[in-house]
Order: structure tokens, then sequence, then C-alpha cells
């Protein structure tokens, strides 16, 4: 059963897959936020060619784009990659400037090793090969073509792609839980899936700008930044899958506030007004001002308005306010916690009911003693399907 299991082609798990929309490696900061407000997936993938579904004018005496003889993709950027390049010092006090910086400055020196190109006939068992070298994602071919009805989402080979995560991999897993037993119903502590070495964490009053590095590093390792009182105690997170949920609005917040008051102001209900009120008068005292928003609550100097101007439906039914409550399905600060004991299976299926890819563990008395990622959990299923094989 287990080698019939690891034998199941890509191709299974890509039914219903929608398209990538795919930015190109010429493409800016400014529309990579703009490409993220329009789709509905967190990341968009950056690609080598010239096929960016950001619709710009051309110049009137190009009257031809040359085409590329090999389509690659080279990595992915999300609205934390954003959010953490405009907040850093350098960038605070010319955003505008930030955002004409070319993508490849938000993308991370390892952006490369993150995707990994497979055709739809893999195995599952290589991908999750693959995926245990640290992979996030897998492009693979569409190979109903003919269901692709727009042009745009085609490369120069007339291919479309989709991708595949780590949690669509668990899900198609959980589908056959039994195969794994002993193993998914033994405590994760026997299992060595508890990571205590890739552990990111900040005090509660600690600068919400200290946070920033860690974020980058919480989205390699696919983790979180956790945030403890000064005996050790989880108390929340800074977390990149709520993070991505919000928008450039909440630069402001990241420069100014605390650890502990940024996951409030975060949170998918909305900034309570008294911590709305104490990010202005410290970005203003910080002589700051640009980061402030206008009267119609968006930043002046953000390029939502300047980018959608030509594509005006793909602004429909948007409503981006201060503070990060998006359009997008809001995800509460309230962080996924479990204990050294818990099964393996129990872990898996909190993270994929609460759509991310990692639950912290603590002790009985609150202390934070580590955490596990869908990365340390594919190691567990990797050996198992190694050894019943």
């Amino acid at each position: 059963m287990a080698a019939r299991l690891s034998r199941h082609e890509l191709s299974d798990l890509c039914l219903g897959k929608p398209p990538l929309r795919s930015l190109s490696v010429d493409d800016t900061v400014a529309d990579a936020l703009a490409a993220l407000k329009k789709i509905d997936d967190n990341y968009v993938s950056v690609w080598n060619c010239h096929h960016s579904f950001i619709r710009k004018p051309q110049p009137k005496h190009q009257t031809t784009i040359s085409k590329c003889t090999t389509c690659t993709c080279i990595g992915k950027v999300c609205m934390v990659d954003i959010i953490c390049f405009l907040s850093k010092p350098q960038n605070l006090s010319s955003p505008s400037a930030a955002l004409n910086s070319p993508i490849s400055a938000i993308l991370h020196q390892t952006s490369s090793l993150l995707v990994r190109h497979l055709p739809p006939t893999a195995s599952l068992a290589e991908a999750i090969d693959v995926m245990h070298e640290g992979v996030h994602n897998l492009v693979i071919p569409i190979q109903n073509q003919f269901e692709v009805f727009d042009s745009n989402l085609r490369h120069a080979d007339k291919t479309t792609y989709c991708w595949l995560t780590q949690e669509d991999i668990f899900r198609y897993l959980l589908n056959s839980i039994g195969v794994f037993s002993p193993t998914a119903a033994s405590p994760i502590n026997t299992l060595g899936a508890i990571d205590t070495q890739n552990l990111f964490a900040v005090c509660y009053n600690d600068p919400a700008s200290s946070v920033l590095d860690l974020l980058s590093l919480s989205l390699i390792y696919q983790s979180s930044v956790a945030i403890v009182d000064p005996n050790g105690k989880f108390v929340g997170e800074i977390s990149p899958f709520v993070l991505n949920s919000c928008d450039e609005a909440v630069v402001p917040a990241m420069a100014t506030l605390s650890a502990g008051d940024f996951t409030s102001y975060i949170d998918c209900g909305g900034p309570p007004e008294d911590l709305v009120q104490l990010v202005k008068e410290r970005v203003e005292d910080k002589n700051l001002s640009e980061l402030l928003p206008d009267e119609t609550g968006l930043c002046s100097w953000s390029s939502f308005s300047s980018s959608c101007s030509s594509d005006e439906d793909s602004c429909s039914g948007k409503n981006w306010k201060l503070g990060g409550y998006s359009g997008r399905v809001g995800r509460r600060s309230e962080a996924m916690v479990c204990y050294r004991w818990s099964s393996l299976v129990a872990v898996m299926i909190q993270a994929l009911a609460h759509r991310v890819s990692y639950v912290w563990v603590v002790e009985e008395d609150g202390t934070l003693t580590g955490i596990v990622t869908f990365q340390a959990m594919l190691k567990v299923f990797r050996e198992h399907l190694k050894f019943m094989c």
C-alpha cells in the first residue's frame, strides 16, 4: 500500500489547480505589490522571462517583444517580503523610490532553491524527496492546456504551469493516513519532529522592527516569529501567514510599535483606534509623514492606484484599509500550540485546519520549547515510506 501511494503521479495532485500568474524578473517591487492585490494566492511566482501578467504600456517605437527560448521560475514573493523591504530604515524615508526598485531587491538569495520544476509524471515520492531538501513549491506543467483560455498565462512554449505546495502534499497524504500507522499516532518527541534550533523569538516589548530579519528567515523555514515574556513563556507570534493578509499600510506600525502591540494592530478585526493614533503620532515625531495614509485610507506613496489605472476591473471589490485588514480571508493572530506528547497526525491536522505550516511546542506552564514544521513532518513521512518500500 505504501509503495503504491509513493508511486502516485503529481498530475493527480494538480487536478483543478489554477494556472500560475507570473511576474517577470524585469518587474519592480510596485508591480509585485499590485500583483499580490489582484490574486487570491499569498505568493506570486517570478520568472526569468518577460511574460508578466502586469500589463504595462509599451513605448511607441517598440513594435515587437523578443520571445524567450526557455522560461524558468526563479522564485516567489509575498506581501511579507514587500512589508519587510519597505520597513527597512533606508526605505522608510523614501518608500516611493523603494517601490520602484527591481523585484530582485525582495528576492531572497536562496529564493531559487525554494522552487523546483518537475514533470507531471513525477511520483509523490520524488516530490517528498525534493521538498525534504527545502523546496517549498513544485512548478508543474498543466497537461490540459486547452482548458486555459487566457493567453497571458502561457509561456514561450505555449505551456501554462501550476504549483504544488507542502500543504498540498500533506492534504493528499492525510487521505491515506492509515498507511503510516503506527508512525502517525506516535508522539512528536519520539519521532524527532521538534525543532529547537531554528526557533525565532522576540520579547513582547521589543520593537516590531527587530523582527524583520527573523521574518525573512521564517519565510525560508516556513515557520513564524514567537513573542515571549521575560520568563520565556509563549504569549503570541508575528506570523507571516497573518501578515500576508495585510498590505503596505502596516509599514508605519512596523516602524513604530512594539512587537506585542503590532500583533494587536494586524489582527483581522482591524487595529484599535488608540494604536492607530499612536502610530500617527510616532510617525510624525520621526518626520516620516510620507508613510501616513491620505483621507481615503491609502498611503500616498502606494503604487496601487497607478498600477490599477489601466486595469480597472482588477481593483473591483478590493477594500484596502489602514491597519492591514484586507479583502482577503483574514487570519487571527492567535497562535497554534501543541505539546511534545501530541501525536504527529494531531499536529498535522491542526496545521492544515488553520492553513499554517507549523505548530509551536510548549510545556504545560506555557514555556516555549520548540516548533514542528511541515519540513520536519515531511522527514518523518519520507523515512516511513522508504522503510515500507
